[in-house]
């Protein structure tokens, strides 16, 4: 480390700082062309790092994002609208002749006055009074179509994408419409001002238009104090000042006026443009929604996702911290950097892959999460449905244009300037159905309903693999599945019948095998299965998703399976003899004849493998498997309850993370109201209340309040679902918490598990 960097350096920041870290720079052409790609050695190798040249710790990884902003306390959100280019003399100047004083706002403060407001505030963002705003920017976005629908070219950001979410947000804040041109160069100098680096001479310029943005905030909130019975949530605020001054201040609402113009509207322009721009470079997604508009909403959720407009956010430790393993310093500055969140590969399969199907897309960080999760991510999903619907709709042949595109430098929002679309009007189906024109499809506002989110697979291969155990191979008619790793599974289903099942084929080949066990005691799913799959045959897929994921980084695995068990764990295998680890397979079931894939493990996995069939009097010493793990070493199994409870016995001892287990069968989770009690729930990152009725499940109630809690299974054998619990004793129903885990009592899944004798929970959502 240079004496430069080391004296800008925290205290704490530890040297050597390595070469990759030490050159990082938000500002070069690769993060500001893609972050996320530009960060893909950092994930994989330094995920969290000090980066000198700009003074921050950078945080990469999903898991550590998402725990940064689950604690704004410890990570104080204080420096968010930081300007993170020093300001010149000369520019603060400026500033202070146009009197302007920002103020902490919902994006800044911390707790607990940020969660005052929020509650006093928050009214007019629950989904119910976001309804009536659909017809709006329908008729907007109509009226923009039909401007240019016959000429064949546009650029879609001009001439629409921009406007729209603007006119949108000057609506639901009551604000008159103002000259649209002026409030776009305030938007972008506020961008280039906070999250920016403009050289001295551009400070001044920039100041200037800050400082008419300020005053011109000013000016209008003044108009509507005169008329505070106004429509609209600035009129709202205004109210609500009159009514609690020591919570919504005088000077807070000067704050927000200014802020919450550029919030409401800037994030959705960008992320409507760089969906549109991702959607159309893939013209094999684009071409199934014009088929399939049902699958819009989750399309919308996985462009937040993969091409998102908020790039990276930012926080300020009040205390010691560690983060992914690195200590890092009180008052220590962290770069968020979501967009390479979204594309880790430990929370999302193929992640870099733009995939419209991806059932967890809704598990992405763009809108942040907890306390500080965005208040208007549904109205701007509702924008973006609608403009991706409509274009569908109206001009499906339509295609990018050739073109270079640019970007506007900064750390944080990230989305072209321009975006040039161009088609043959000739082609426009609305010439020969012009009531394609009126039509336009309605969603449900929050977050996408995971039934809609399934492909069609074909069945290409069916062949029995033991007895009683049906494999099968299914291949996208649309194209590749998308790649996956060890220990995923996917969902079928046919007739309305679901079901879920581990991978267990080639890896990498654009298909998807899984194996299946005729269970005669089981719910019947495993029997219309064995019945109805045969080639040609047509089913509905979900996934991939991996809840039992390879620790690759591990010297030594011991690798153990029980009957059916045997297909994630015959995944595992085969991906450590790819990467040359060393690993043991041990394999256990009732007679050869039962046991699915022999003929596999013989040929791949030779002396690795060990067989335990009981009807040749063999058992599996699990005392002498978990012994011969090593130091470091990891234990994974897959297998029949018992096998796991006697695994999970006799792993009580082990560091956390050196036994990993996936069940293959859930317990009975369905819900009987006579025998429940209904509970009471508060939600302290969220602010809210709720109460949990006998007939229905703490998750369901969650989503029906707009908390977008990510879920799996819904039957508490994968741990998607689980939130951290503050006060109250809970009666766990689920299969993934061990015996300790459970009496820790500080979490819990919500798909299943539920407030011990109807007492309240308090929980962290």
């Amino acid at each position: 480390m240079t004496a430069t960097a080391a004296s800008s350096a925290p205290a704490a920041a530890g040297c050597p700082v390595s070469d990759r870290a030490a050159a990082f720079d938000p500002f070069d052409a690769a993060y500001q062309t893609d972050p996320a790609a530009a960060l893909v050695w950092a994930r994989e190798e330094e995920p969290v790092f000090y980066a000198p040249r700009l003074g921050y710790w950078v945080v990469t990884r999903y898991d550590d994002v998402k725990a940064i902003f689950r604690d704004p306390i410890l990570f104080s959100p204080r420096i968010a609208l930081e300007k993170i280019t020093p300001v010149g003399q000369e520019a603060q100047d400026v500033l202070a002749s146009y009197g302007y004083a920002m103020n902490r706002t919902l994006v800044n403060e911390d707790e607990p006055a940020h969660m005052e407001r929020r509650r006093a505030l928050m009214e007019h963002f629950i989904p119910e009074n976001l309804a009536r705003r659909e017809a709006t920017i329908r008729r907007l976005t109509r009226e923009k179509v039909d401007a240019f629908i016959d000429r064949g070219r546009a650029d879609l950001m001009d001439e629409m994408l921009w406007e729209i979410p603007l006119t949108v947000a000057l609506d639901f804040l009551g604000v008159p419409e103002e000259d649209m041109a002026r409030l776009r160069a305030f938007s972008v100098a506020h961008t280039v001002n906070t999250w920016g680096r403009p050289t001295p001479e551009q400070q001044v310029e920039v100041a200037h238009a800050v400082g008419r943005f300020w005053r011109f905030a000013g000016e209008v909130l003044e108009r509507m104090r005169a008329n505070p019975d106004g429509p609209g949530w600035m009129h709202y605020a205004i109210r609500r000042n009159a009514e609690m001054p020591e919570v919504v201040t005088d000077s807070y609402l000067h704050s927000m006026m200014m802020a919450i113009i550029v919030a409401a509207h800037e994030t959705t322009a960008l992320a409507s443009a760089n969906a549109m721009k991702a959607l159309l470079a893939d013209r094999a997604a684009w071409d199934r929604l014009c088929a399939d508009p049902a699958l819009i909403p989750n399309a919308v959720e996985e462009c937040l996702r993969a091409v998102g407009s908020v790039v990276a956010w930012r926080r300020q430790t009040t205390a010691p911290a560690r983060v992914g393993g690195v200590d890092i310093p009180k008052g220590a500055k962290l770069l968020l950097v979501q967009a390479s969140a979204n594309r880790d590969p430990r929370h999302f399969e193929d992640g870099e892959t733009l995939d419209i199907w991806r059932d967890n897309a809704v598990d992405h960080l763009t809108f942040g999460y907890g306390a500080h999760q965005c208040m208007g991510k549904n109205i701007a999903r509702m924008e973006m449905r609608i403009f991706v619907e409509e274009f569908t709709r109206r001009l499906p042949h339509m295609r990018l244009a050739e073109q270079a595109f640019t970007y506007l430098p900064n750390t944080s929002f990230r989305g072209p300037d321009h975006v040039w679309v161009e088609w043959d009007p000739a082609e426009n189906p609305e010439r020969r159905d012009p009531s394609l024109r009126e039509g336009g499809r309605s969603f449900p506002i929050g977050a996408p309903l995971r039934k809609d989110i399934a492909r069609t697979v074909r069945v290409v291969e069916v062949r029995q693999e033991a007895e009683g155990v049906l494999g099968v191979v299914l291949e996208d008619r649309a194209g590749r599945l998308p790649d996956w790793s060890a220990g995923a599974h996917v969902e079928i289903e046919i007739d309305g019948t679901a079901r879920y099942y581990s991978l267990c084929g080639p890896a990498g080949d654009g298909r998807a095998t899984v194996a299946i066990l005729r269970e005669e005691g089981g719910r019947g799913g495993s029997r219309l299965f064995h019945e109805r799959l045969r080639p040609g045959v047509e089913i509905k897929l979900r996934g991939p998703r991996n809840h039992f994921r390879l620790d690759e980084g591990v010297t030594r695995h011991v690798l153990i399976a029980g009957g059916i068990g045997i297909t994630p764990v015959l995944a595992m295998a085969d991906r450590l003899k790819a990467l040359g680890r060393d690993y043991e397979l041990h394999y256990a079931g009732r007679s050869r004849g039962t046991m699915a894939f022999l003929y596999r493990i013989a040929r791949d996995h030779g002396e690795r493998a060990t067989l335990y069939p009981s009807d040749e009097g063999r058992r599996a010493d699990l005392a002498a498997l978990i012994s011969s793990r090593g130091d470091g070493g990891q234990i994974c199994a897959c297998g029949p309850d018992r096998m796991i409870e006697a695994l999970k016995e006799l792993t009580a001892d082990l560091p956390p993370g050196a036994f990993a287990f996936e069940h293959f069968t859930g317990g009975d989770v369905a819900l009987d109201p006579a025998k429940e009690q209904g509970f009471d729930v508060e939600l302290v990152d969220s602010g809210l209340s709720l109460h949990v009725p006998p007939d229905r499940t703490l998750l369901s109630v969650l989503r029906g309040a707009g908390i977008d809690l990510p879920s799996d299974c819904e039957e508490g054998l994968c741990g998607t679902c689980e939130c951290a619990v503050v006060t109250g004793e809970v009666d766990h129903r689920d299969k993934v918490l061990s015996a300790a885990e459970r009496a820790a009592g500080d979490r819990m899944m919500t798909c299943c598990s539920r407030s011990r004798d109807g007492q309240m929970l308090r929980i962290a959502v």
